[in-house]
């Protein structure tokens, strides 16, 4: 991205840290900074306070995968492959049933960082593929937690399984199986198991001294919606709500632990959305798009406008609007 050109100019530090934070489904009227008025996102608000905050900051596609493939190649949908969901090209999304995934000859950000010397891992969602040769470890991540899909099922485990999620190569078990998702009241641990993965490879990354990306992609706001039990039926904005505020409580908890290693001068953190609300999903699963026409799926601006904030003390100036 642009911003991150910027960011990392001339007088910024050689190897800075990299923290990509991605929400799915997130709408650009989610934050109490973008005018959210039951304003339940303390922590993201005073992450924009503190840094920038971008108020046209667009995805280059309305759908989680292409949009995902843009945000890592810096190359639009249309030329990294992710560009349509006729017969011909079915890579525009990549659910458990389709078959393809994001090339070779595409040279992701952690590729590149790694060359620079960075330790890279991923936590959460990939959606770039699932079979063997898309897998994120061959394509820059030293590590990661996650699914190669979103949430989807629970399945027959018969013709079609529940999707599995994954410690580096190793499949750790399924969703809804080994790793619970209450349907009913939206209940799961999931958000707090990814929190914790990236409190513990930000520490064990520091005191290593090695430079580290990490792209921090959860799922909690894409349908069906979850949250863990401590943050359920405490937002005013039901289920979606518990979500958001759970997501807004581990940015803060991530951030603050940053500021307590010491690190915080030497990293810089990125915050959005891969897409716009789906407003299919509303009320009870979908987001806001805020002023904004439709949502997710769409190229209006609902779908491609999103909440974006950049974080770096004592190089991005605090209070900042671009």
């Amino acid at each position: 991205p642009l911003c991150l050109c910027w960011a990392l100019g001339p007088a910024a530090a050689a190897t800075p840290n990299i923290l990509l934070l991605l929400m799915d489904d997130m709408g650009w009227g989610d934050l109490g900074v973008f005018g959210e008025p039951s304003k339940e996102t303390p922590n993201l608000d005073q992450m924009a306070a503190e840094g920038m905050l971008f108020l046209d900051f667009y995805t280059a596609s309305p759908l989680c995968s292409p949009s995902r493939a843009a945000l890592l190649t810096g190359r639009l949908p249309v030329r990294n492959g992710f560009y349509t969901t006729n017969g011909h090209a079915r890579n525009a999304y990549t659910p458990q049933d389709i078959v393809g995934g994001i090339p070779d000859s595409e040279i992701l950000l952690p590729e590149l960082l790694k060359k620079a010397g960075y330790t890279n891992k991923i936590i959460g969602k990939w959606h770039l593929g699932h079979r063997p040769q898309f897998h994120p470890l061959r394509h820059g991540f030293d590590e990661w937690l996650g699914s190669p899909n979103c949430h989807f099922g629970p399945y027959d485990g018969r013709e079609r399984p529940n999707i599995p999620l994954y410690r580096d190569w190793e499949m750790l078990g399924r969703y809804y199986e080994d790793f619970k998702i209450d349907l009913k009241t939206g209940e799961a641990n999931l958000t707090q198991l990814y929190l914790q993965e990236a409190l513990d490879f930000i520490s064990k990354q520091q005191a290593s001294q090695q430079p580290f990306f990490l792209y921090w992609a959860i799922d909690a706001t894409h349908a069906p919606v979850y949250a863990s039990k401590q943050f359920l039926g405490t937002s005013q904005r039901g289920l979606y709500g518990d979500a958001v505020r759970e997501i807004d409580d581990s940015v803060g908890k991530i951030l603050k632990h940053l500021q307590q290693l010491g690190i915080s001068e030497n990293t810089f953190v990125f915050f959005t959305s891969d897409n716009g609300a789906a407003l299919i999903s509303a009320p009870k699963q979908g987001g806001s798009n805020g002023p904004f026409l439709c949502g997710k799926q769409t190229t209006f601006e609902g779908g491609m406008r999103e909440p974006a904030i950049a974080w770096w003390p004592g190089h991005i100036p605090a209070g900042g609007v671009s």
